[in-house]
Order: structure tokens, then sequence, then C-alpha cells
């Protein structure tokens, strides 16, 4: 967790910043392999050196970045949980419940898309 404390300390709301922070411990958990970095000033998590989610936070929501591939895939899992989105971000409100079966098959779905890939993003 090391690696995320600055970005975690800049949270003002303690709830916010605990949350977020507990969504890290268990994708540390759960997937040991992924490396936890801060780039362009987000926390992320990669794998081989190829991007697999990303987060940020606003005021009213955390946003999940599985990148385009990983919205479009579970789209119709994005709606059925309640969260609002773009084509890049899940917004998971302050006060919703965090989807983790969701989380975890967009970071399987990333890891397995992503074996061979030998690049940071997509092309």
């Amino acid at each position: 967790m090391e690696v995320f404390a600055e970005y975690l300390d800049r949270i003002d709301n303690p709830s916010h910043r605990e949350r977020l922070e507990a969504v890290f411990e268990w994708i540390m958990d759960k997937f040991p392999a992924l490396t936890p970095k801060i780039a362009w000033n987000q926390p992320m998590f990669t794998d081989h050196g190829t991007f697999i989610v990303g987060f940020s936070v606003a005021k009213p929501h955390m946003a999940v970045a599985p990148e385009k591939a990983g919205m479009l895939r579970f789209a119709d899992d994005i709606v059925q949980a309640g969260y609002e989105h773009t084509k890049e971000l899940v917004k998971i409100r302050w006060d919703s419940p965090v989807d983790y079966a969701l989380l975890e098959k967009m970071i399987v779905f990333n890891m397995a898309d992503k074996a061979d890939c030998e690049t940071f993003w997509r092309k």
C-alpha cells in the first residue's frame, strides 16, 4: 500500500480514503501478481508492464477504468450493478456498494486478454 500512500493522503474525506484503500487491499490480496503503481498521477495496477485497471476519485464517486475493451465487455453488468459510466470509466458513488464480483471479472478479463500484450495500452 506504500506506493499509494501519498495519493490516498490527498483524499480529504476520511471515509472515501478508507474505502479506496479497502479496494486496493482487496485487489492486492486477490491478485498478488499485479503491480501497484502511480502513473499520470493516478493509482493503477499493471501486469507484465501492461495496464490492467486504474482508479481516480471525484467528489461524488470513485472511478474504475478497465480500458474501453473492459467497458464494452461488461457494459450490461455495469448497468445491472446500477453504476453510472462513460466510455472509459465506471463511476461508483461513495454511498453505493462496490461490486467486487464485477471488479474481479474486469481484472480477470484484462489479465487474460492482455496476456500477450507488449504495450501499456491496447492498440
